[in-house]
């Protein structure tokens, strides 16, 4: 791989510009209105492809947004590599928190990337993660090291669930054939301290409506004689954890897998500050689950959580009513073996059973996904933790992810491979949230790393 370091070397700036306008398109896949950016940027992943050397590069057209194939076959006895990320973002909102616009990506240094860091929405999350790739397999490419088959599979929907993702793959099992899957869509614990993310929770997403009477009402001729959605939804939703932070819907805990003392001692061996932790986030403490750590509620533990709520008069000014509906948006992280489809109805029998009189509920689910773990004895594994020592010069420590890929448990059932992930990502990057940065040591340093992994797989696979 020296002829391929070496071209990375000379290339950082090129490979720097090129992702500063990728992300100059804002390819929200959420919002309609941005329909035709998700789609400019789609084509714009396919030229990167092509130029980088990659051969049937196709934009495959979907029921939504089109998924990016390409792949690079140098010889069918080789080991198959294929490389899954999105090109889809979150929205920006709120813009206003933004310190410079999310679609116009500065490089700024900060406290934590004084080399520099991308400022940008999708900086991490996750095209300079999926960029890295598409940089890392042209210097393969222009170096003539190369050492095995490559595949790529880039999507648009990523960001609200991957809608047409299982269908594509449940349609194109010989197209996507391969040895692995590897994935950046995750983080590692610090630049001098990486990591490579072994487990993933699943989801389940659902949207609740609490209607009382068929209209607002004037909040001094009936507050007080009839059920008020907004005061009835805090209830029940506040009812949904006990003293304890244990969720209280009948049967959530049933199926989860609780981990060993022996493994939550090896993951107790990653570094934690729990002082820099409140630091960077300005809040005076933790607080969680209890009878668990917080990195531990984090990653191993199941979660509920309002990521939205809202009703009622919220204008300027004062209005006094009573609002005829109140609603939020909620979602619960699983763990093994969490069923999501099992969850979400568990989650909508107890909440309308809960339910004050006077009031009716209305729970809607949205997108979900299983829960996932990879075994740190696969082959996979050893060449990653193997590539990530080499460049930088320690070995990684394998942690459980506290976020959601749903399609990692997807393919590991439609095409009986398992995932690696290798994120080169930091929590504090902000991701979903305003000031996404990405940091040019990290971008740079995946792009280095990537070559060895597949330098490392190759030779175990033989």
């Amino acid at each position: 791989m020296n002829n391929t370091q070496a071209f990375i070397s000379e290339n950082k700036e090129r490979f720097l510009e090129e992702l500063l306008d990728l992300l100059r398109i804002p390819s929200v896949s959420a919002d309609p209105s941005f329909a035709s950016d998700v789609n400019k940027t789609a084509d714009e992943v396919a030229k990167r492809l092509t130029e980088a050397g990659a051969d049937n590069v196709e934009i495959c057209q979907t029921d939504g947004y089109p998924i990016v194939y390409a792949d690079k076959i140098i010889d069918a006895s080789l080991p198959t590599i294929l490389v899954y990320g999105h090109y889809d973002v979150q929205p920006a909102d709120p813009i206003g928190l933004w310190d410079s616009p999310a679609f116009e990506p500065v490089v700024k240094t900060t406290d934590i990337h004084p080399d520099g860091a991308i400022f940008a929405r999708g900086a991490c999350d996750d095209k300079g993660q999926m960029f890295m790739h598409v940089k890392a397999f042209e210097s393969m490419m222009k170096a003539d090291e190369l050492p095995c088959n490559v595949k790529f599979m880039i999507e648009g929907e990523e960001e609200v669930g991957s809608m047409n993702l299982g269908i594509f793959v449940k349609n194109n099992h010989e197209k996507l054939k391969a040895d692995v899957i590897l994935v950046s869509d995750t983080g590692m614990l610090a630049n001098d301290v990486p990591s490579i993310t072994t487990g993933l929770r699943g989801l389940s997403y659902v949207e609740v409506e609490v209607t009382g009477p068929n209209r607002d009402l004037h909040s001094g001729l009936y507050g007080g004689c009839v059920a008020n959605p907004i005061n009835a939804l805090a209830k029940m939703v506040a009812s949904l954890h006990d003293e304890n932070n244990h969720i209280t819907i009948p049967g959530f805990y049933d199926k989860v897998v609780d981990l060993s003392d022996e493994e939550r001692a090896e993951m107790a061996k990653a570094p934690f500050s729990k002082e820099a932790y409140c630091t960077a986030l300005n809040i005076e403490d933790v607080m969680g689950e209890a009878g668990y750590s917080t990195p531990e509620r984090g990653s191993i533990r199941p979660t509920l959580d309002v990521n939205g709520i809202w009703g009622g008069y919220i204008g300027e000014g004062a209005k006094t009513v009573i609002a005829s509906k109140a609603y939020a948006k909620i979602s619960m992280r699983l763990v093994p073996d969490q069923d999501p489809e099992e969850i979400t109805n568990l989650f909508l029998n107890h909440f309308k059973s809960i339910a004050p009189t006077g009031t009716t509920v209305k729970v809607t689910p949205h997108h979900g996904g299983e829960p996932a773990v990879t075994p740190i004895d696969s082959l996979s594994y050893k060449a990653a933790s193997m590539a990530y020592e080499k460049t930088f010069g320690t070995k990684p420590i394998p942690v459980r992810g506290g976020g959601s890929i749903p399609i990692v448990a997807m393919f590991e059932k439609e095409l009986g491979l398992k995932s690696i992930l290798m994120g080169f990502g930091l929590d504090s990057d902000a991701i979903h949230s305003p000031n996404e940065h990405f940091g040019l040591f990290n971008y740079y340093k995946g792009i280095e790393t990537i070559p060895y992994f597949y330098s490392y797989f190759s030779t175990l696979l033989k």
